[in-house]
Protein backbone atom coordinates (compact mmCIF):
# COMPACT_ATOMS: atom_id res chain seq x y z
CA UNK A 1 0.00 0.00 0.00
CA UNK A 2 1.21 3.28 -1.06
CA UNK A 3 1.86 6.09 1.49
CA UNK A 4 -0.88 8.04 -0.39
CA UNK A 5 -3.62 5.53 0.04
CA UNK A 6 -4.38 6.56 3.57
CA UNK A 7 -4.96 10.13 2.54
CA UNK A 8 -7.64 8.50 -0.31
CA UNK A 9 -8.95 7.03 2.57
CA UNK A 10 -9.18 9.89 4.77
CA UNK A 11 -12.63 10.48 6.61
CA UNK A 12 -15.10 13.39 5.24
CA UNK A 13 -15.11 14.86 8.96
CA UNK A 14 -11.41 14.89 8.91
CA UNK A 15 -11.11 16.61 5.36
CA UNK A 16 -13.52 18.80 7.64
CA UNK A 17 -11.56 19.49 10.53
CA UNK A 18 -8.56 20.04 8.20
CA UNK A 19 -10.21 23.06 6.01
CA UNK A 20 -12.04 24.50 9.42
CA UNK A 21 -8.41 24.49 10.96
CA UNK A 22 -6.97 25.98 8.13
CA UNK A 23 -9.62 28.64 7.77
CA UNK A 24 -8.51 29.53 11.49
CA UNK A 25 -5.47 30.11 10.81
CA UNK A 26 -5.93 32.00 7.11
CA UNK A 27 -8.88 33.56 8.59
CA UNK A 28 -11.08 35.15 5.38
CA UNK A 29 -9.41 33.62 2.24
CA UNK A 30 -9.69 35.18 -1.42
CA UNK A 31 -9.12 32.99 -4.26
CA UNK A 32 -9.40 32.92 -7.86
CA UNK A 33 -12.62 31.22 -9.27
CA UNK A 34 -11.49 30.07 -12.19
CA UNK A 35 -11.09 26.24 -11.12
CA UNK A 36 -14.26 24.32 -10.16
CA UNK A 37 -11.70 22.17 -7.98
CA UNK A 38 -10.54 25.62 -6.22
CA UNK A 39 -10.80 23.92 -3.01
CA UNK A 40 -8.21 21.11 -3.60
CA UNK A 41 -5.77 24.25 -4.64
CA UNK A 42 -6.41 25.93 -0.89
CA UNK A 43 -6.02 22.66 0.73
CA UNK A 44 -2.90 21.43 -1.43
CA UNK A 45 -1.33 24.73 0.56
CA UNK A 46 -2.50 24.26 3.71
CA UNK A 47 -2.02 20.57 4.25
CA UNK A 48 1.89 20.05 3.23
CA UNK A 49 0.94 18.16 0.46
CA UNK A 50 -1.36 15.67 1.65
CA UNK A 51 -3.45 14.05 -1.09
CA UNK A 52 -7.06 13.82 -0.95
CA UNK A 53 -9.74 13.14 -3.22
CA UNK A 54 -11.13 16.04 -5.38
CA UNK A 55 -14.29 15.03 -4.94
CA UNK A 56 -14.44 14.77 -0.84
CA UNK A 57 -13.03 17.76 -0.53
CA UNK A 58 -15.63 19.43 -2.73
CA UNK A 59 -18.40 17.98 -0.63
CA UNK A 60 -16.54 18.89 2.60
CA UNK A 61 -17.24 22.50 1.83
CA UNK A 62 -20.46 21.92 0.53
CA UNK A 63 -21.12 20.35 3.53
CA UNK A 64 -19.67 23.12 5.63
CA UNK A 65 -21.67 25.72 3.59
CA UNK A 66 -24.69 23.85 4.12
CA UNK A 67 -24.68 23.58 7.95
CA UNK A 68 -23.82 26.81 7.62
CA UNK A 69 -20.05 26.81 8.92
CA UNK A 70 -18.24 29.11 6.29
CA UNK A 71 -19.79 31.79 4.03
CA UNK A 72 -18.28 31.41 0.04
CA UNK A 73 -19.72 34.20 -1.82
CA UNK A 74 -18.35 35.36 -5.52
CA UNK A 75 -17.16 39.00 -6.29
CA UNK A 76 -15.11 39.78 -10.04
CA UNK A 77 -14.15 36.90 -10.61
CA UNK A 78 -12.65 36.00 -6.84
CA UNK A 79 -14.12 33.81 -4.38
CA UNK A 80 -14.46 35.17 -0.98
CA UNK A 81 -14.55 32.61 1.86
CA UNK A 82 -14.66 32.83 5.73
CA UNK A 83 -15.90 31.24 8.66
CA UNK A 84 -19.48 32.33 10.56
CA UNK A 85 -19.44 32.41 14.09
CA UNK A 86 -21.30 28.92 14.35
CA UNK A 87 -17.90 27.89 11.96
CA UNK A 88 -16.11 29.48 14.46
CA UNK A 89 -17.30 27.77 17.45
CA UNK A 90 -16.92 24.38 15.30
CA UNK A 91 -13.30 25.25 14.78
CA UNK A 92 -12.83 26.38 18.16
CA UNK A 93 -14.41 22.72 19.37
CA UNK A 94 -11.22 21.31 16.76
CA UNK A 95 -8.71 22.95 18.93
CA UNK A 96 -9.87 22.17 22.23
CA UNK A 97 -10.24 18.68 21.04
CA UNK A 98 -6.36 18.63 20.22
CA UNK A 99 -4.93 20.90 22.82
CA UNK A 100 -1.76 19.72 24.92
CA UNK A 101 0.44 21.45 27.19
CA UNK A 102 4.00 21.08 26.25
CA UNK A 103 6.09 19.61 28.51
CA UNK A 104 9.28 21.32 29.21
CA UNK A 105 12.52 18.99 29.35
CA UNK A 106 13.78 21.01 32.15
CA UNK A 107 11.53 22.39 34.99
CA UNK A 108 11.45 25.94 35.68
CA UNK A 109 10.45 25.57 39.59
CA UNK A 110 6.99 27.70 39.12
CA UNK A 111 3.72 25.76 39.85
CA UNK A 112 0.76 26.79 37.79
CA UNK A 113 -2.60 26.93 39.62
CA UNK A 114 -5.84 27.31 37.66
CA UNK A 115 -8.13 28.71 39.96
CA UNK A 116 -12.00 29.15 39.02
CA UNK A 117 -14.93 29.69 40.48
CA UNK A 118 -17.80 29.38 37.84
CA UNK A 119 -21.21 29.65 39.31
CA UNK A 120 -24.08 26.72 39.34
CA UNK A 121 -25.92 28.23 36.34
CA UNK A 122 -22.59 27.22 34.46
CA UNK A 123 -22.57 24.07 35.83
CA UNK A 124 -22.36 22.15 32.40
CA UNK A 125 -19.46 24.29 31.69
CA UNK A 126 -17.61 23.77 35.24
CA UNK A 127 -18.26 19.89 34.73
CA UNK A 128 -16.29 19.99 31.12
CA UNK A 129 -13.70 22.39 31.85
CA UNK A 130 -12.38 20.40 35.28
CA UNK A 131 -12.48 16.95 32.61
CA UNK A 132 -10.15 19.02 30.18
CA UNK A 133 -7.75 20.50 33.28
CA UNK A 134 -7.65 16.59 33.75
CA UNK A 135 -6.73 15.61 30.58
CA UNK A 136 -4.21 18.21 30.03
CA UNK A 137 -2.11 16.60 32.76
CA UNK A 138 -3.72 19.20 35.92
CA UNK A 139 -4.15 17.54 39.27
CA UNK A 140 -6.49 19.13 41.62
CA UNK A 141 -4.89 20.56 44.70
CA UNK A 142 -8.35 21.31 46.37
CA UNK A 143 -11.97 21.20 44.73
CA UNK A 144 -11.24 24.29 42.33
CA UNK A 145 -7.95 24.79 42.16
CA UNK A 146 -5.65 22.74 39.95
CA UNK A 147 -2.38 22.59 39.40
CA UNK A 148 0.64 21.95 36.62
CA UNK A 149 4.21 22.30 36.78
CA UNK A 150 4.25 23.32 32.77
CA UNK A 151 3.64 27.21 31.19
CA UNK A 152 -0.19 26.76 30.17
CA UNK A 153 -0.93 30.66 29.53
CA UNK A 154 -2.06 30.25 26.31
CA UNK A 155 -3.79 27.05 26.37
CA UNK A 156 -5.66 28.43 29.76
CA UNK A 157 -6.66 31.61 27.40
CA UNK A 158 -8.46 29.38 25.18
CA UNK A 159 -10.25 27.13 27.70
CA UNK A 160 -11.73 30.32 28.74
CA UNK A 161 -12.57 31.85 25.76
CA UNK A 162 -14.26 28.65 24.50
CA UNK A 163 -16.29 28.18 27.63
CA UNK A 164 -17.25 31.35 27.62
CA UNK A 165 -15.87 32.09 31.18
CA UNK A 166 -14.20 35.64 32.71
CA UNK A 167 -10.99 36.05 34.16
CA UNK A 168 -12.84 36.15 37.26
CA UNK A 169 -14.56 32.78 36.61
CA UNK A 170 -10.85 31.65 35.70
CA UNK A 171 -7.75 32.78 37.21
CA UNK A 172 -3.99 31.90 36.46
CA UNK A 173 -1.42 31.71 39.10
CA UNK A 174 2.13 31.39 38.69
CA UNK A 175 3.60 30.28 42.00
CA UNK A 176 6.97 29.94 42.86
CA UNK A 177 6.66 27.33 46.06
CA UNK A 178 4.15 25.22 47.44
CA UNK A 179 4.26 24.24 51.06
CA UNK A 180 5.31 20.46 51.32
CA UNK A 181 5.35 20.20 47.04
CA UNK A 182 7.53 17.11 47.04
CA UNK A 183 4.79 14.59 46.82
CA UNK A 184 3.20 16.97 43.84
CA UNK A 185 7.01 16.88 42.47
CA UNK A 186 6.63 12.86 42.38
CA UNK A 187 3.46 12.92 40.95
CA UNK A 188 4.42 15.19 37.77
CA UNK A 189 7.85 13.47 37.82
CA UNK A 190 10.04 16.18 38.25
CA UNK A 191 13.06 14.82 39.53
Amino acid sequence: MSQYKYYFRKPKSAIVADILKWLVVAGAVSIAAASPYFALNIMKGFSGGEKYKKRKVCDAFYKLKQHGYINIRQSNHQLYISLTEEGRKKAGRFQIDSLKIKKSKKWDHLWRLVIFDIPQLKSVQRNVFRGKLRELGFIPLQKSIWICPYECKDEIGLLRDFFGLSEKEIRLVTAQSIENDSYLQKVFKLY
